[in-house]
């Protein structure tokens, strides 16, 4: 079955243009395929491709269900190297994370080029989207726009615990992964001893996922990884 972003679904027949008609002729479909539209809101499409032009496709919608958000994982990520960040976008919808929330750390100012504004943000939902397709998810994150730190820090919600990841914390029990509902990460560079002081005024955990220093990208695939396994360990339990 192959899986295709629609931003919105019904039952009924559903014509794709444009770019998502582009990705079906990448992706070789013919009539007679089975489809799979989500909106990333939760609604999933099942239907048959009925037909495929050059430009256009039509999917016959046989049924549309809603799948349950996933548990809360808010993501603070590092504005940084713009195609880093692409990266980790793409890993976030494969973790499921729930929300995407940039934040301007003091390293962050000197990097250039940086993933930031609005233009940014179009190539990141982009990004997400294609991710979406290919993972087979049913949500995407909630793109928030940037902010500093301290507003970023204050704006997650706080039920679960948050965890700031940094080489300096404390390594959590993986019982206690499963409880993260929140996970910030700094840039390149590091975090400043302030913004730890400042994570934990705001009742952040600060904690490691390991020995060495992590690139950010690397850590917010290492973290929330962490999070979502320890979560289906204690479901399959």
């Amino acid at each position: 079955m192959i899986t295709l972003f629609r931003e919105s679904v019904a039952t009924g027949a559903l014509q794709l243009d444009g770019q998502q008609a582009q990705h079906a002729h990448v992706r070789r479909i013919v009539e007679g395929d089975a489809i799979r539209l989500v909106d990333g809101a939760g609604r999933v499409a099942l239907g048959v491709a009925s037909s495929v032009r050059k430009g256009s496709l039509t999917v016959d919608i046989e049924s549309v269900e809603e799948v349950p958000r996933p548990s809360a994982l808010e993501l603070l990520v590092p504005v940084a190297d713009r195609d880093h960040m692409l990266l980790a976008a793409e890993k976030c919808v494969e973790l499921q994370v729930t929300a995407w929330r940039p934040a301007f750390f003091a390293r962050s100012r000197s990097v250039s080029p940086r993933g930031e504004g609005e233009k940014f943000r179009e190539k990141v939902l982009a990004r997400m989207r294609a991710a979406l397709e290919q993972s087979g998810g049913a949500w995407l994150p909630t793109l928030l726009g940037e902010s500093d730190l301290a507003d970023a820090l204050a704006g997650v919600p706080t039920q679960g615990t948050r965890v700031m990841l940094d080489a300096r914390g404390t390594a959590l029990p993986m019982g206690e992964w499963k409880r993260v509902a929140a996970l910030a990460v700094g840039p390149e560079g590091g975090i400043e001893e302030a913004e730890v002081s400042l994570a934990r005024e705001h009742g952040w955990t600060i904690a490691s996922v390991g020995a060495s220093t992590l690139r950010f990208e690397t850590a917010i695939i290492a973290g929330a990884a962490l999070v979502r396994a320890a979560q289906h360990s204690a479901g399959s339990a």
